[in-house]
């Protein structure tokens, strides 16, 4: 498949925000983006030219924000408005691999559909886990230094270094992961074992802290996942918000040293598995 022949679905509802910055960031990269309301995939509202369906597009971005308020949990009320009438076509849509990527609001949207972490399903009927309130109990915007620990299974990421530290800012309140059994550890290390953990935060000096490094308290310094295809992301920090390198808080110490930001290489590794696969 030609790059200009893949159509990206952005989600959006009231409250969702960054489509702008994940639009241009697929635009850059010579796909085709569309911003899709989720009432043009539930067909409420809208003209007969408006309706869409998930198998327009080749990939679906959930972007970040406060969809509908963050009302009940955050993403909770999205991912009800999404399950109730796209449920079985959401998972048709994963298990025939188109991907589908999940940022901040949006991974946490995600983890209420129970897209992820499935790890022994595409989509389980409850939630496994959630996204709980920061320790600090605030909002935290701050960069964050991530480290990729995945080992070639989530597709988001096929362009990074195992082991590479990425720069990538969070803004959240609710980024702590936790899952909903007692035996947590048994669960990270069953992520682990089928390689579905992506980002872990560490320190500047590669390794795995506390906060303000871990802005959340999030378990096992878990920044992002993925489901065990590969093919669903989801990660709390922005990195449509670094796709240049001018965008990172850091470039006039380093200078300019180059065009791209660090979160540019989950956009591109995305489109190099669909220029691939279909």
């Amino acid at each position: 498949m030609k790059k200009t022949d893949i159509r990206i679905g952005i989600l959006r509802i009231e409250g969702t925000n960054c489509e702008q910055e994940s639009f241009d960031a697929f635009e850059n990269l010579k796909t085709t983006p569309e911003f899709v309301h989720l009432k043009q995939f539930l067909h409420v509202d809208t003209t007969p030219e408006e309706e869409r369906k998930l198998s327009d597009y080749h990939c679906l971005m959930i972007p970040g924000g406060f969809s509908a308020g963050d009302y009940i949990r955050a993403g909770a009320i999205f991912a009800a408005r999404m399950k109730s009438k796209l449920g079985n076509d959401l998972k048709e849509y994963v298990k025939e691999g188109y991907p589908i990527l999940g940022v901040c609001n949006g991974f946490q949207v995600l983890i209420e559909l129970g897209l992820l972490p499935a790890t022994d399903t595409y989509m389980s009927p409850i939630p496994q886990a959630c996204l709980h309130q920061n320790d600090s109990s605030r909002f935290e915007c701050r960069p964050s230094l991530l480290k990729h620990v995945n080992k070639k299974n989530c597709v988001f990421t096929k362009d990074i270094e195992h082991n590479s530290i990425r720069l990538i800012p969070s803004a959240h309140a609710e980024g702590k992961l936790m899952f909903t059994s007692s035996k947590q550890d048994k669960i990270v290390e069953q992520l682990e074992d089928n390689d579905q953990i992506v980002f872990k935060y560490v320190n500047p000096q590669g390794e795995y802290a506390d906060y303000p490094w871990n802005p959340n308290g999030s378990i096992s310094n878990i920044a992002g996942i993925c489901n065990r295809n590969g093919n669903v992301f989801g990660m709390m920090p922005h990195p449509e918000r670094v796709f240049y390198q001018f965008q990172q808080h850091n470039w006039p110490e380093q200078g300019l040293q180059h065009e791209w930001g660090d979160g540019r290489a989950i956009f591109s590794s995305i489109i190099s598995y669909l220029e691939k696969h279909f």
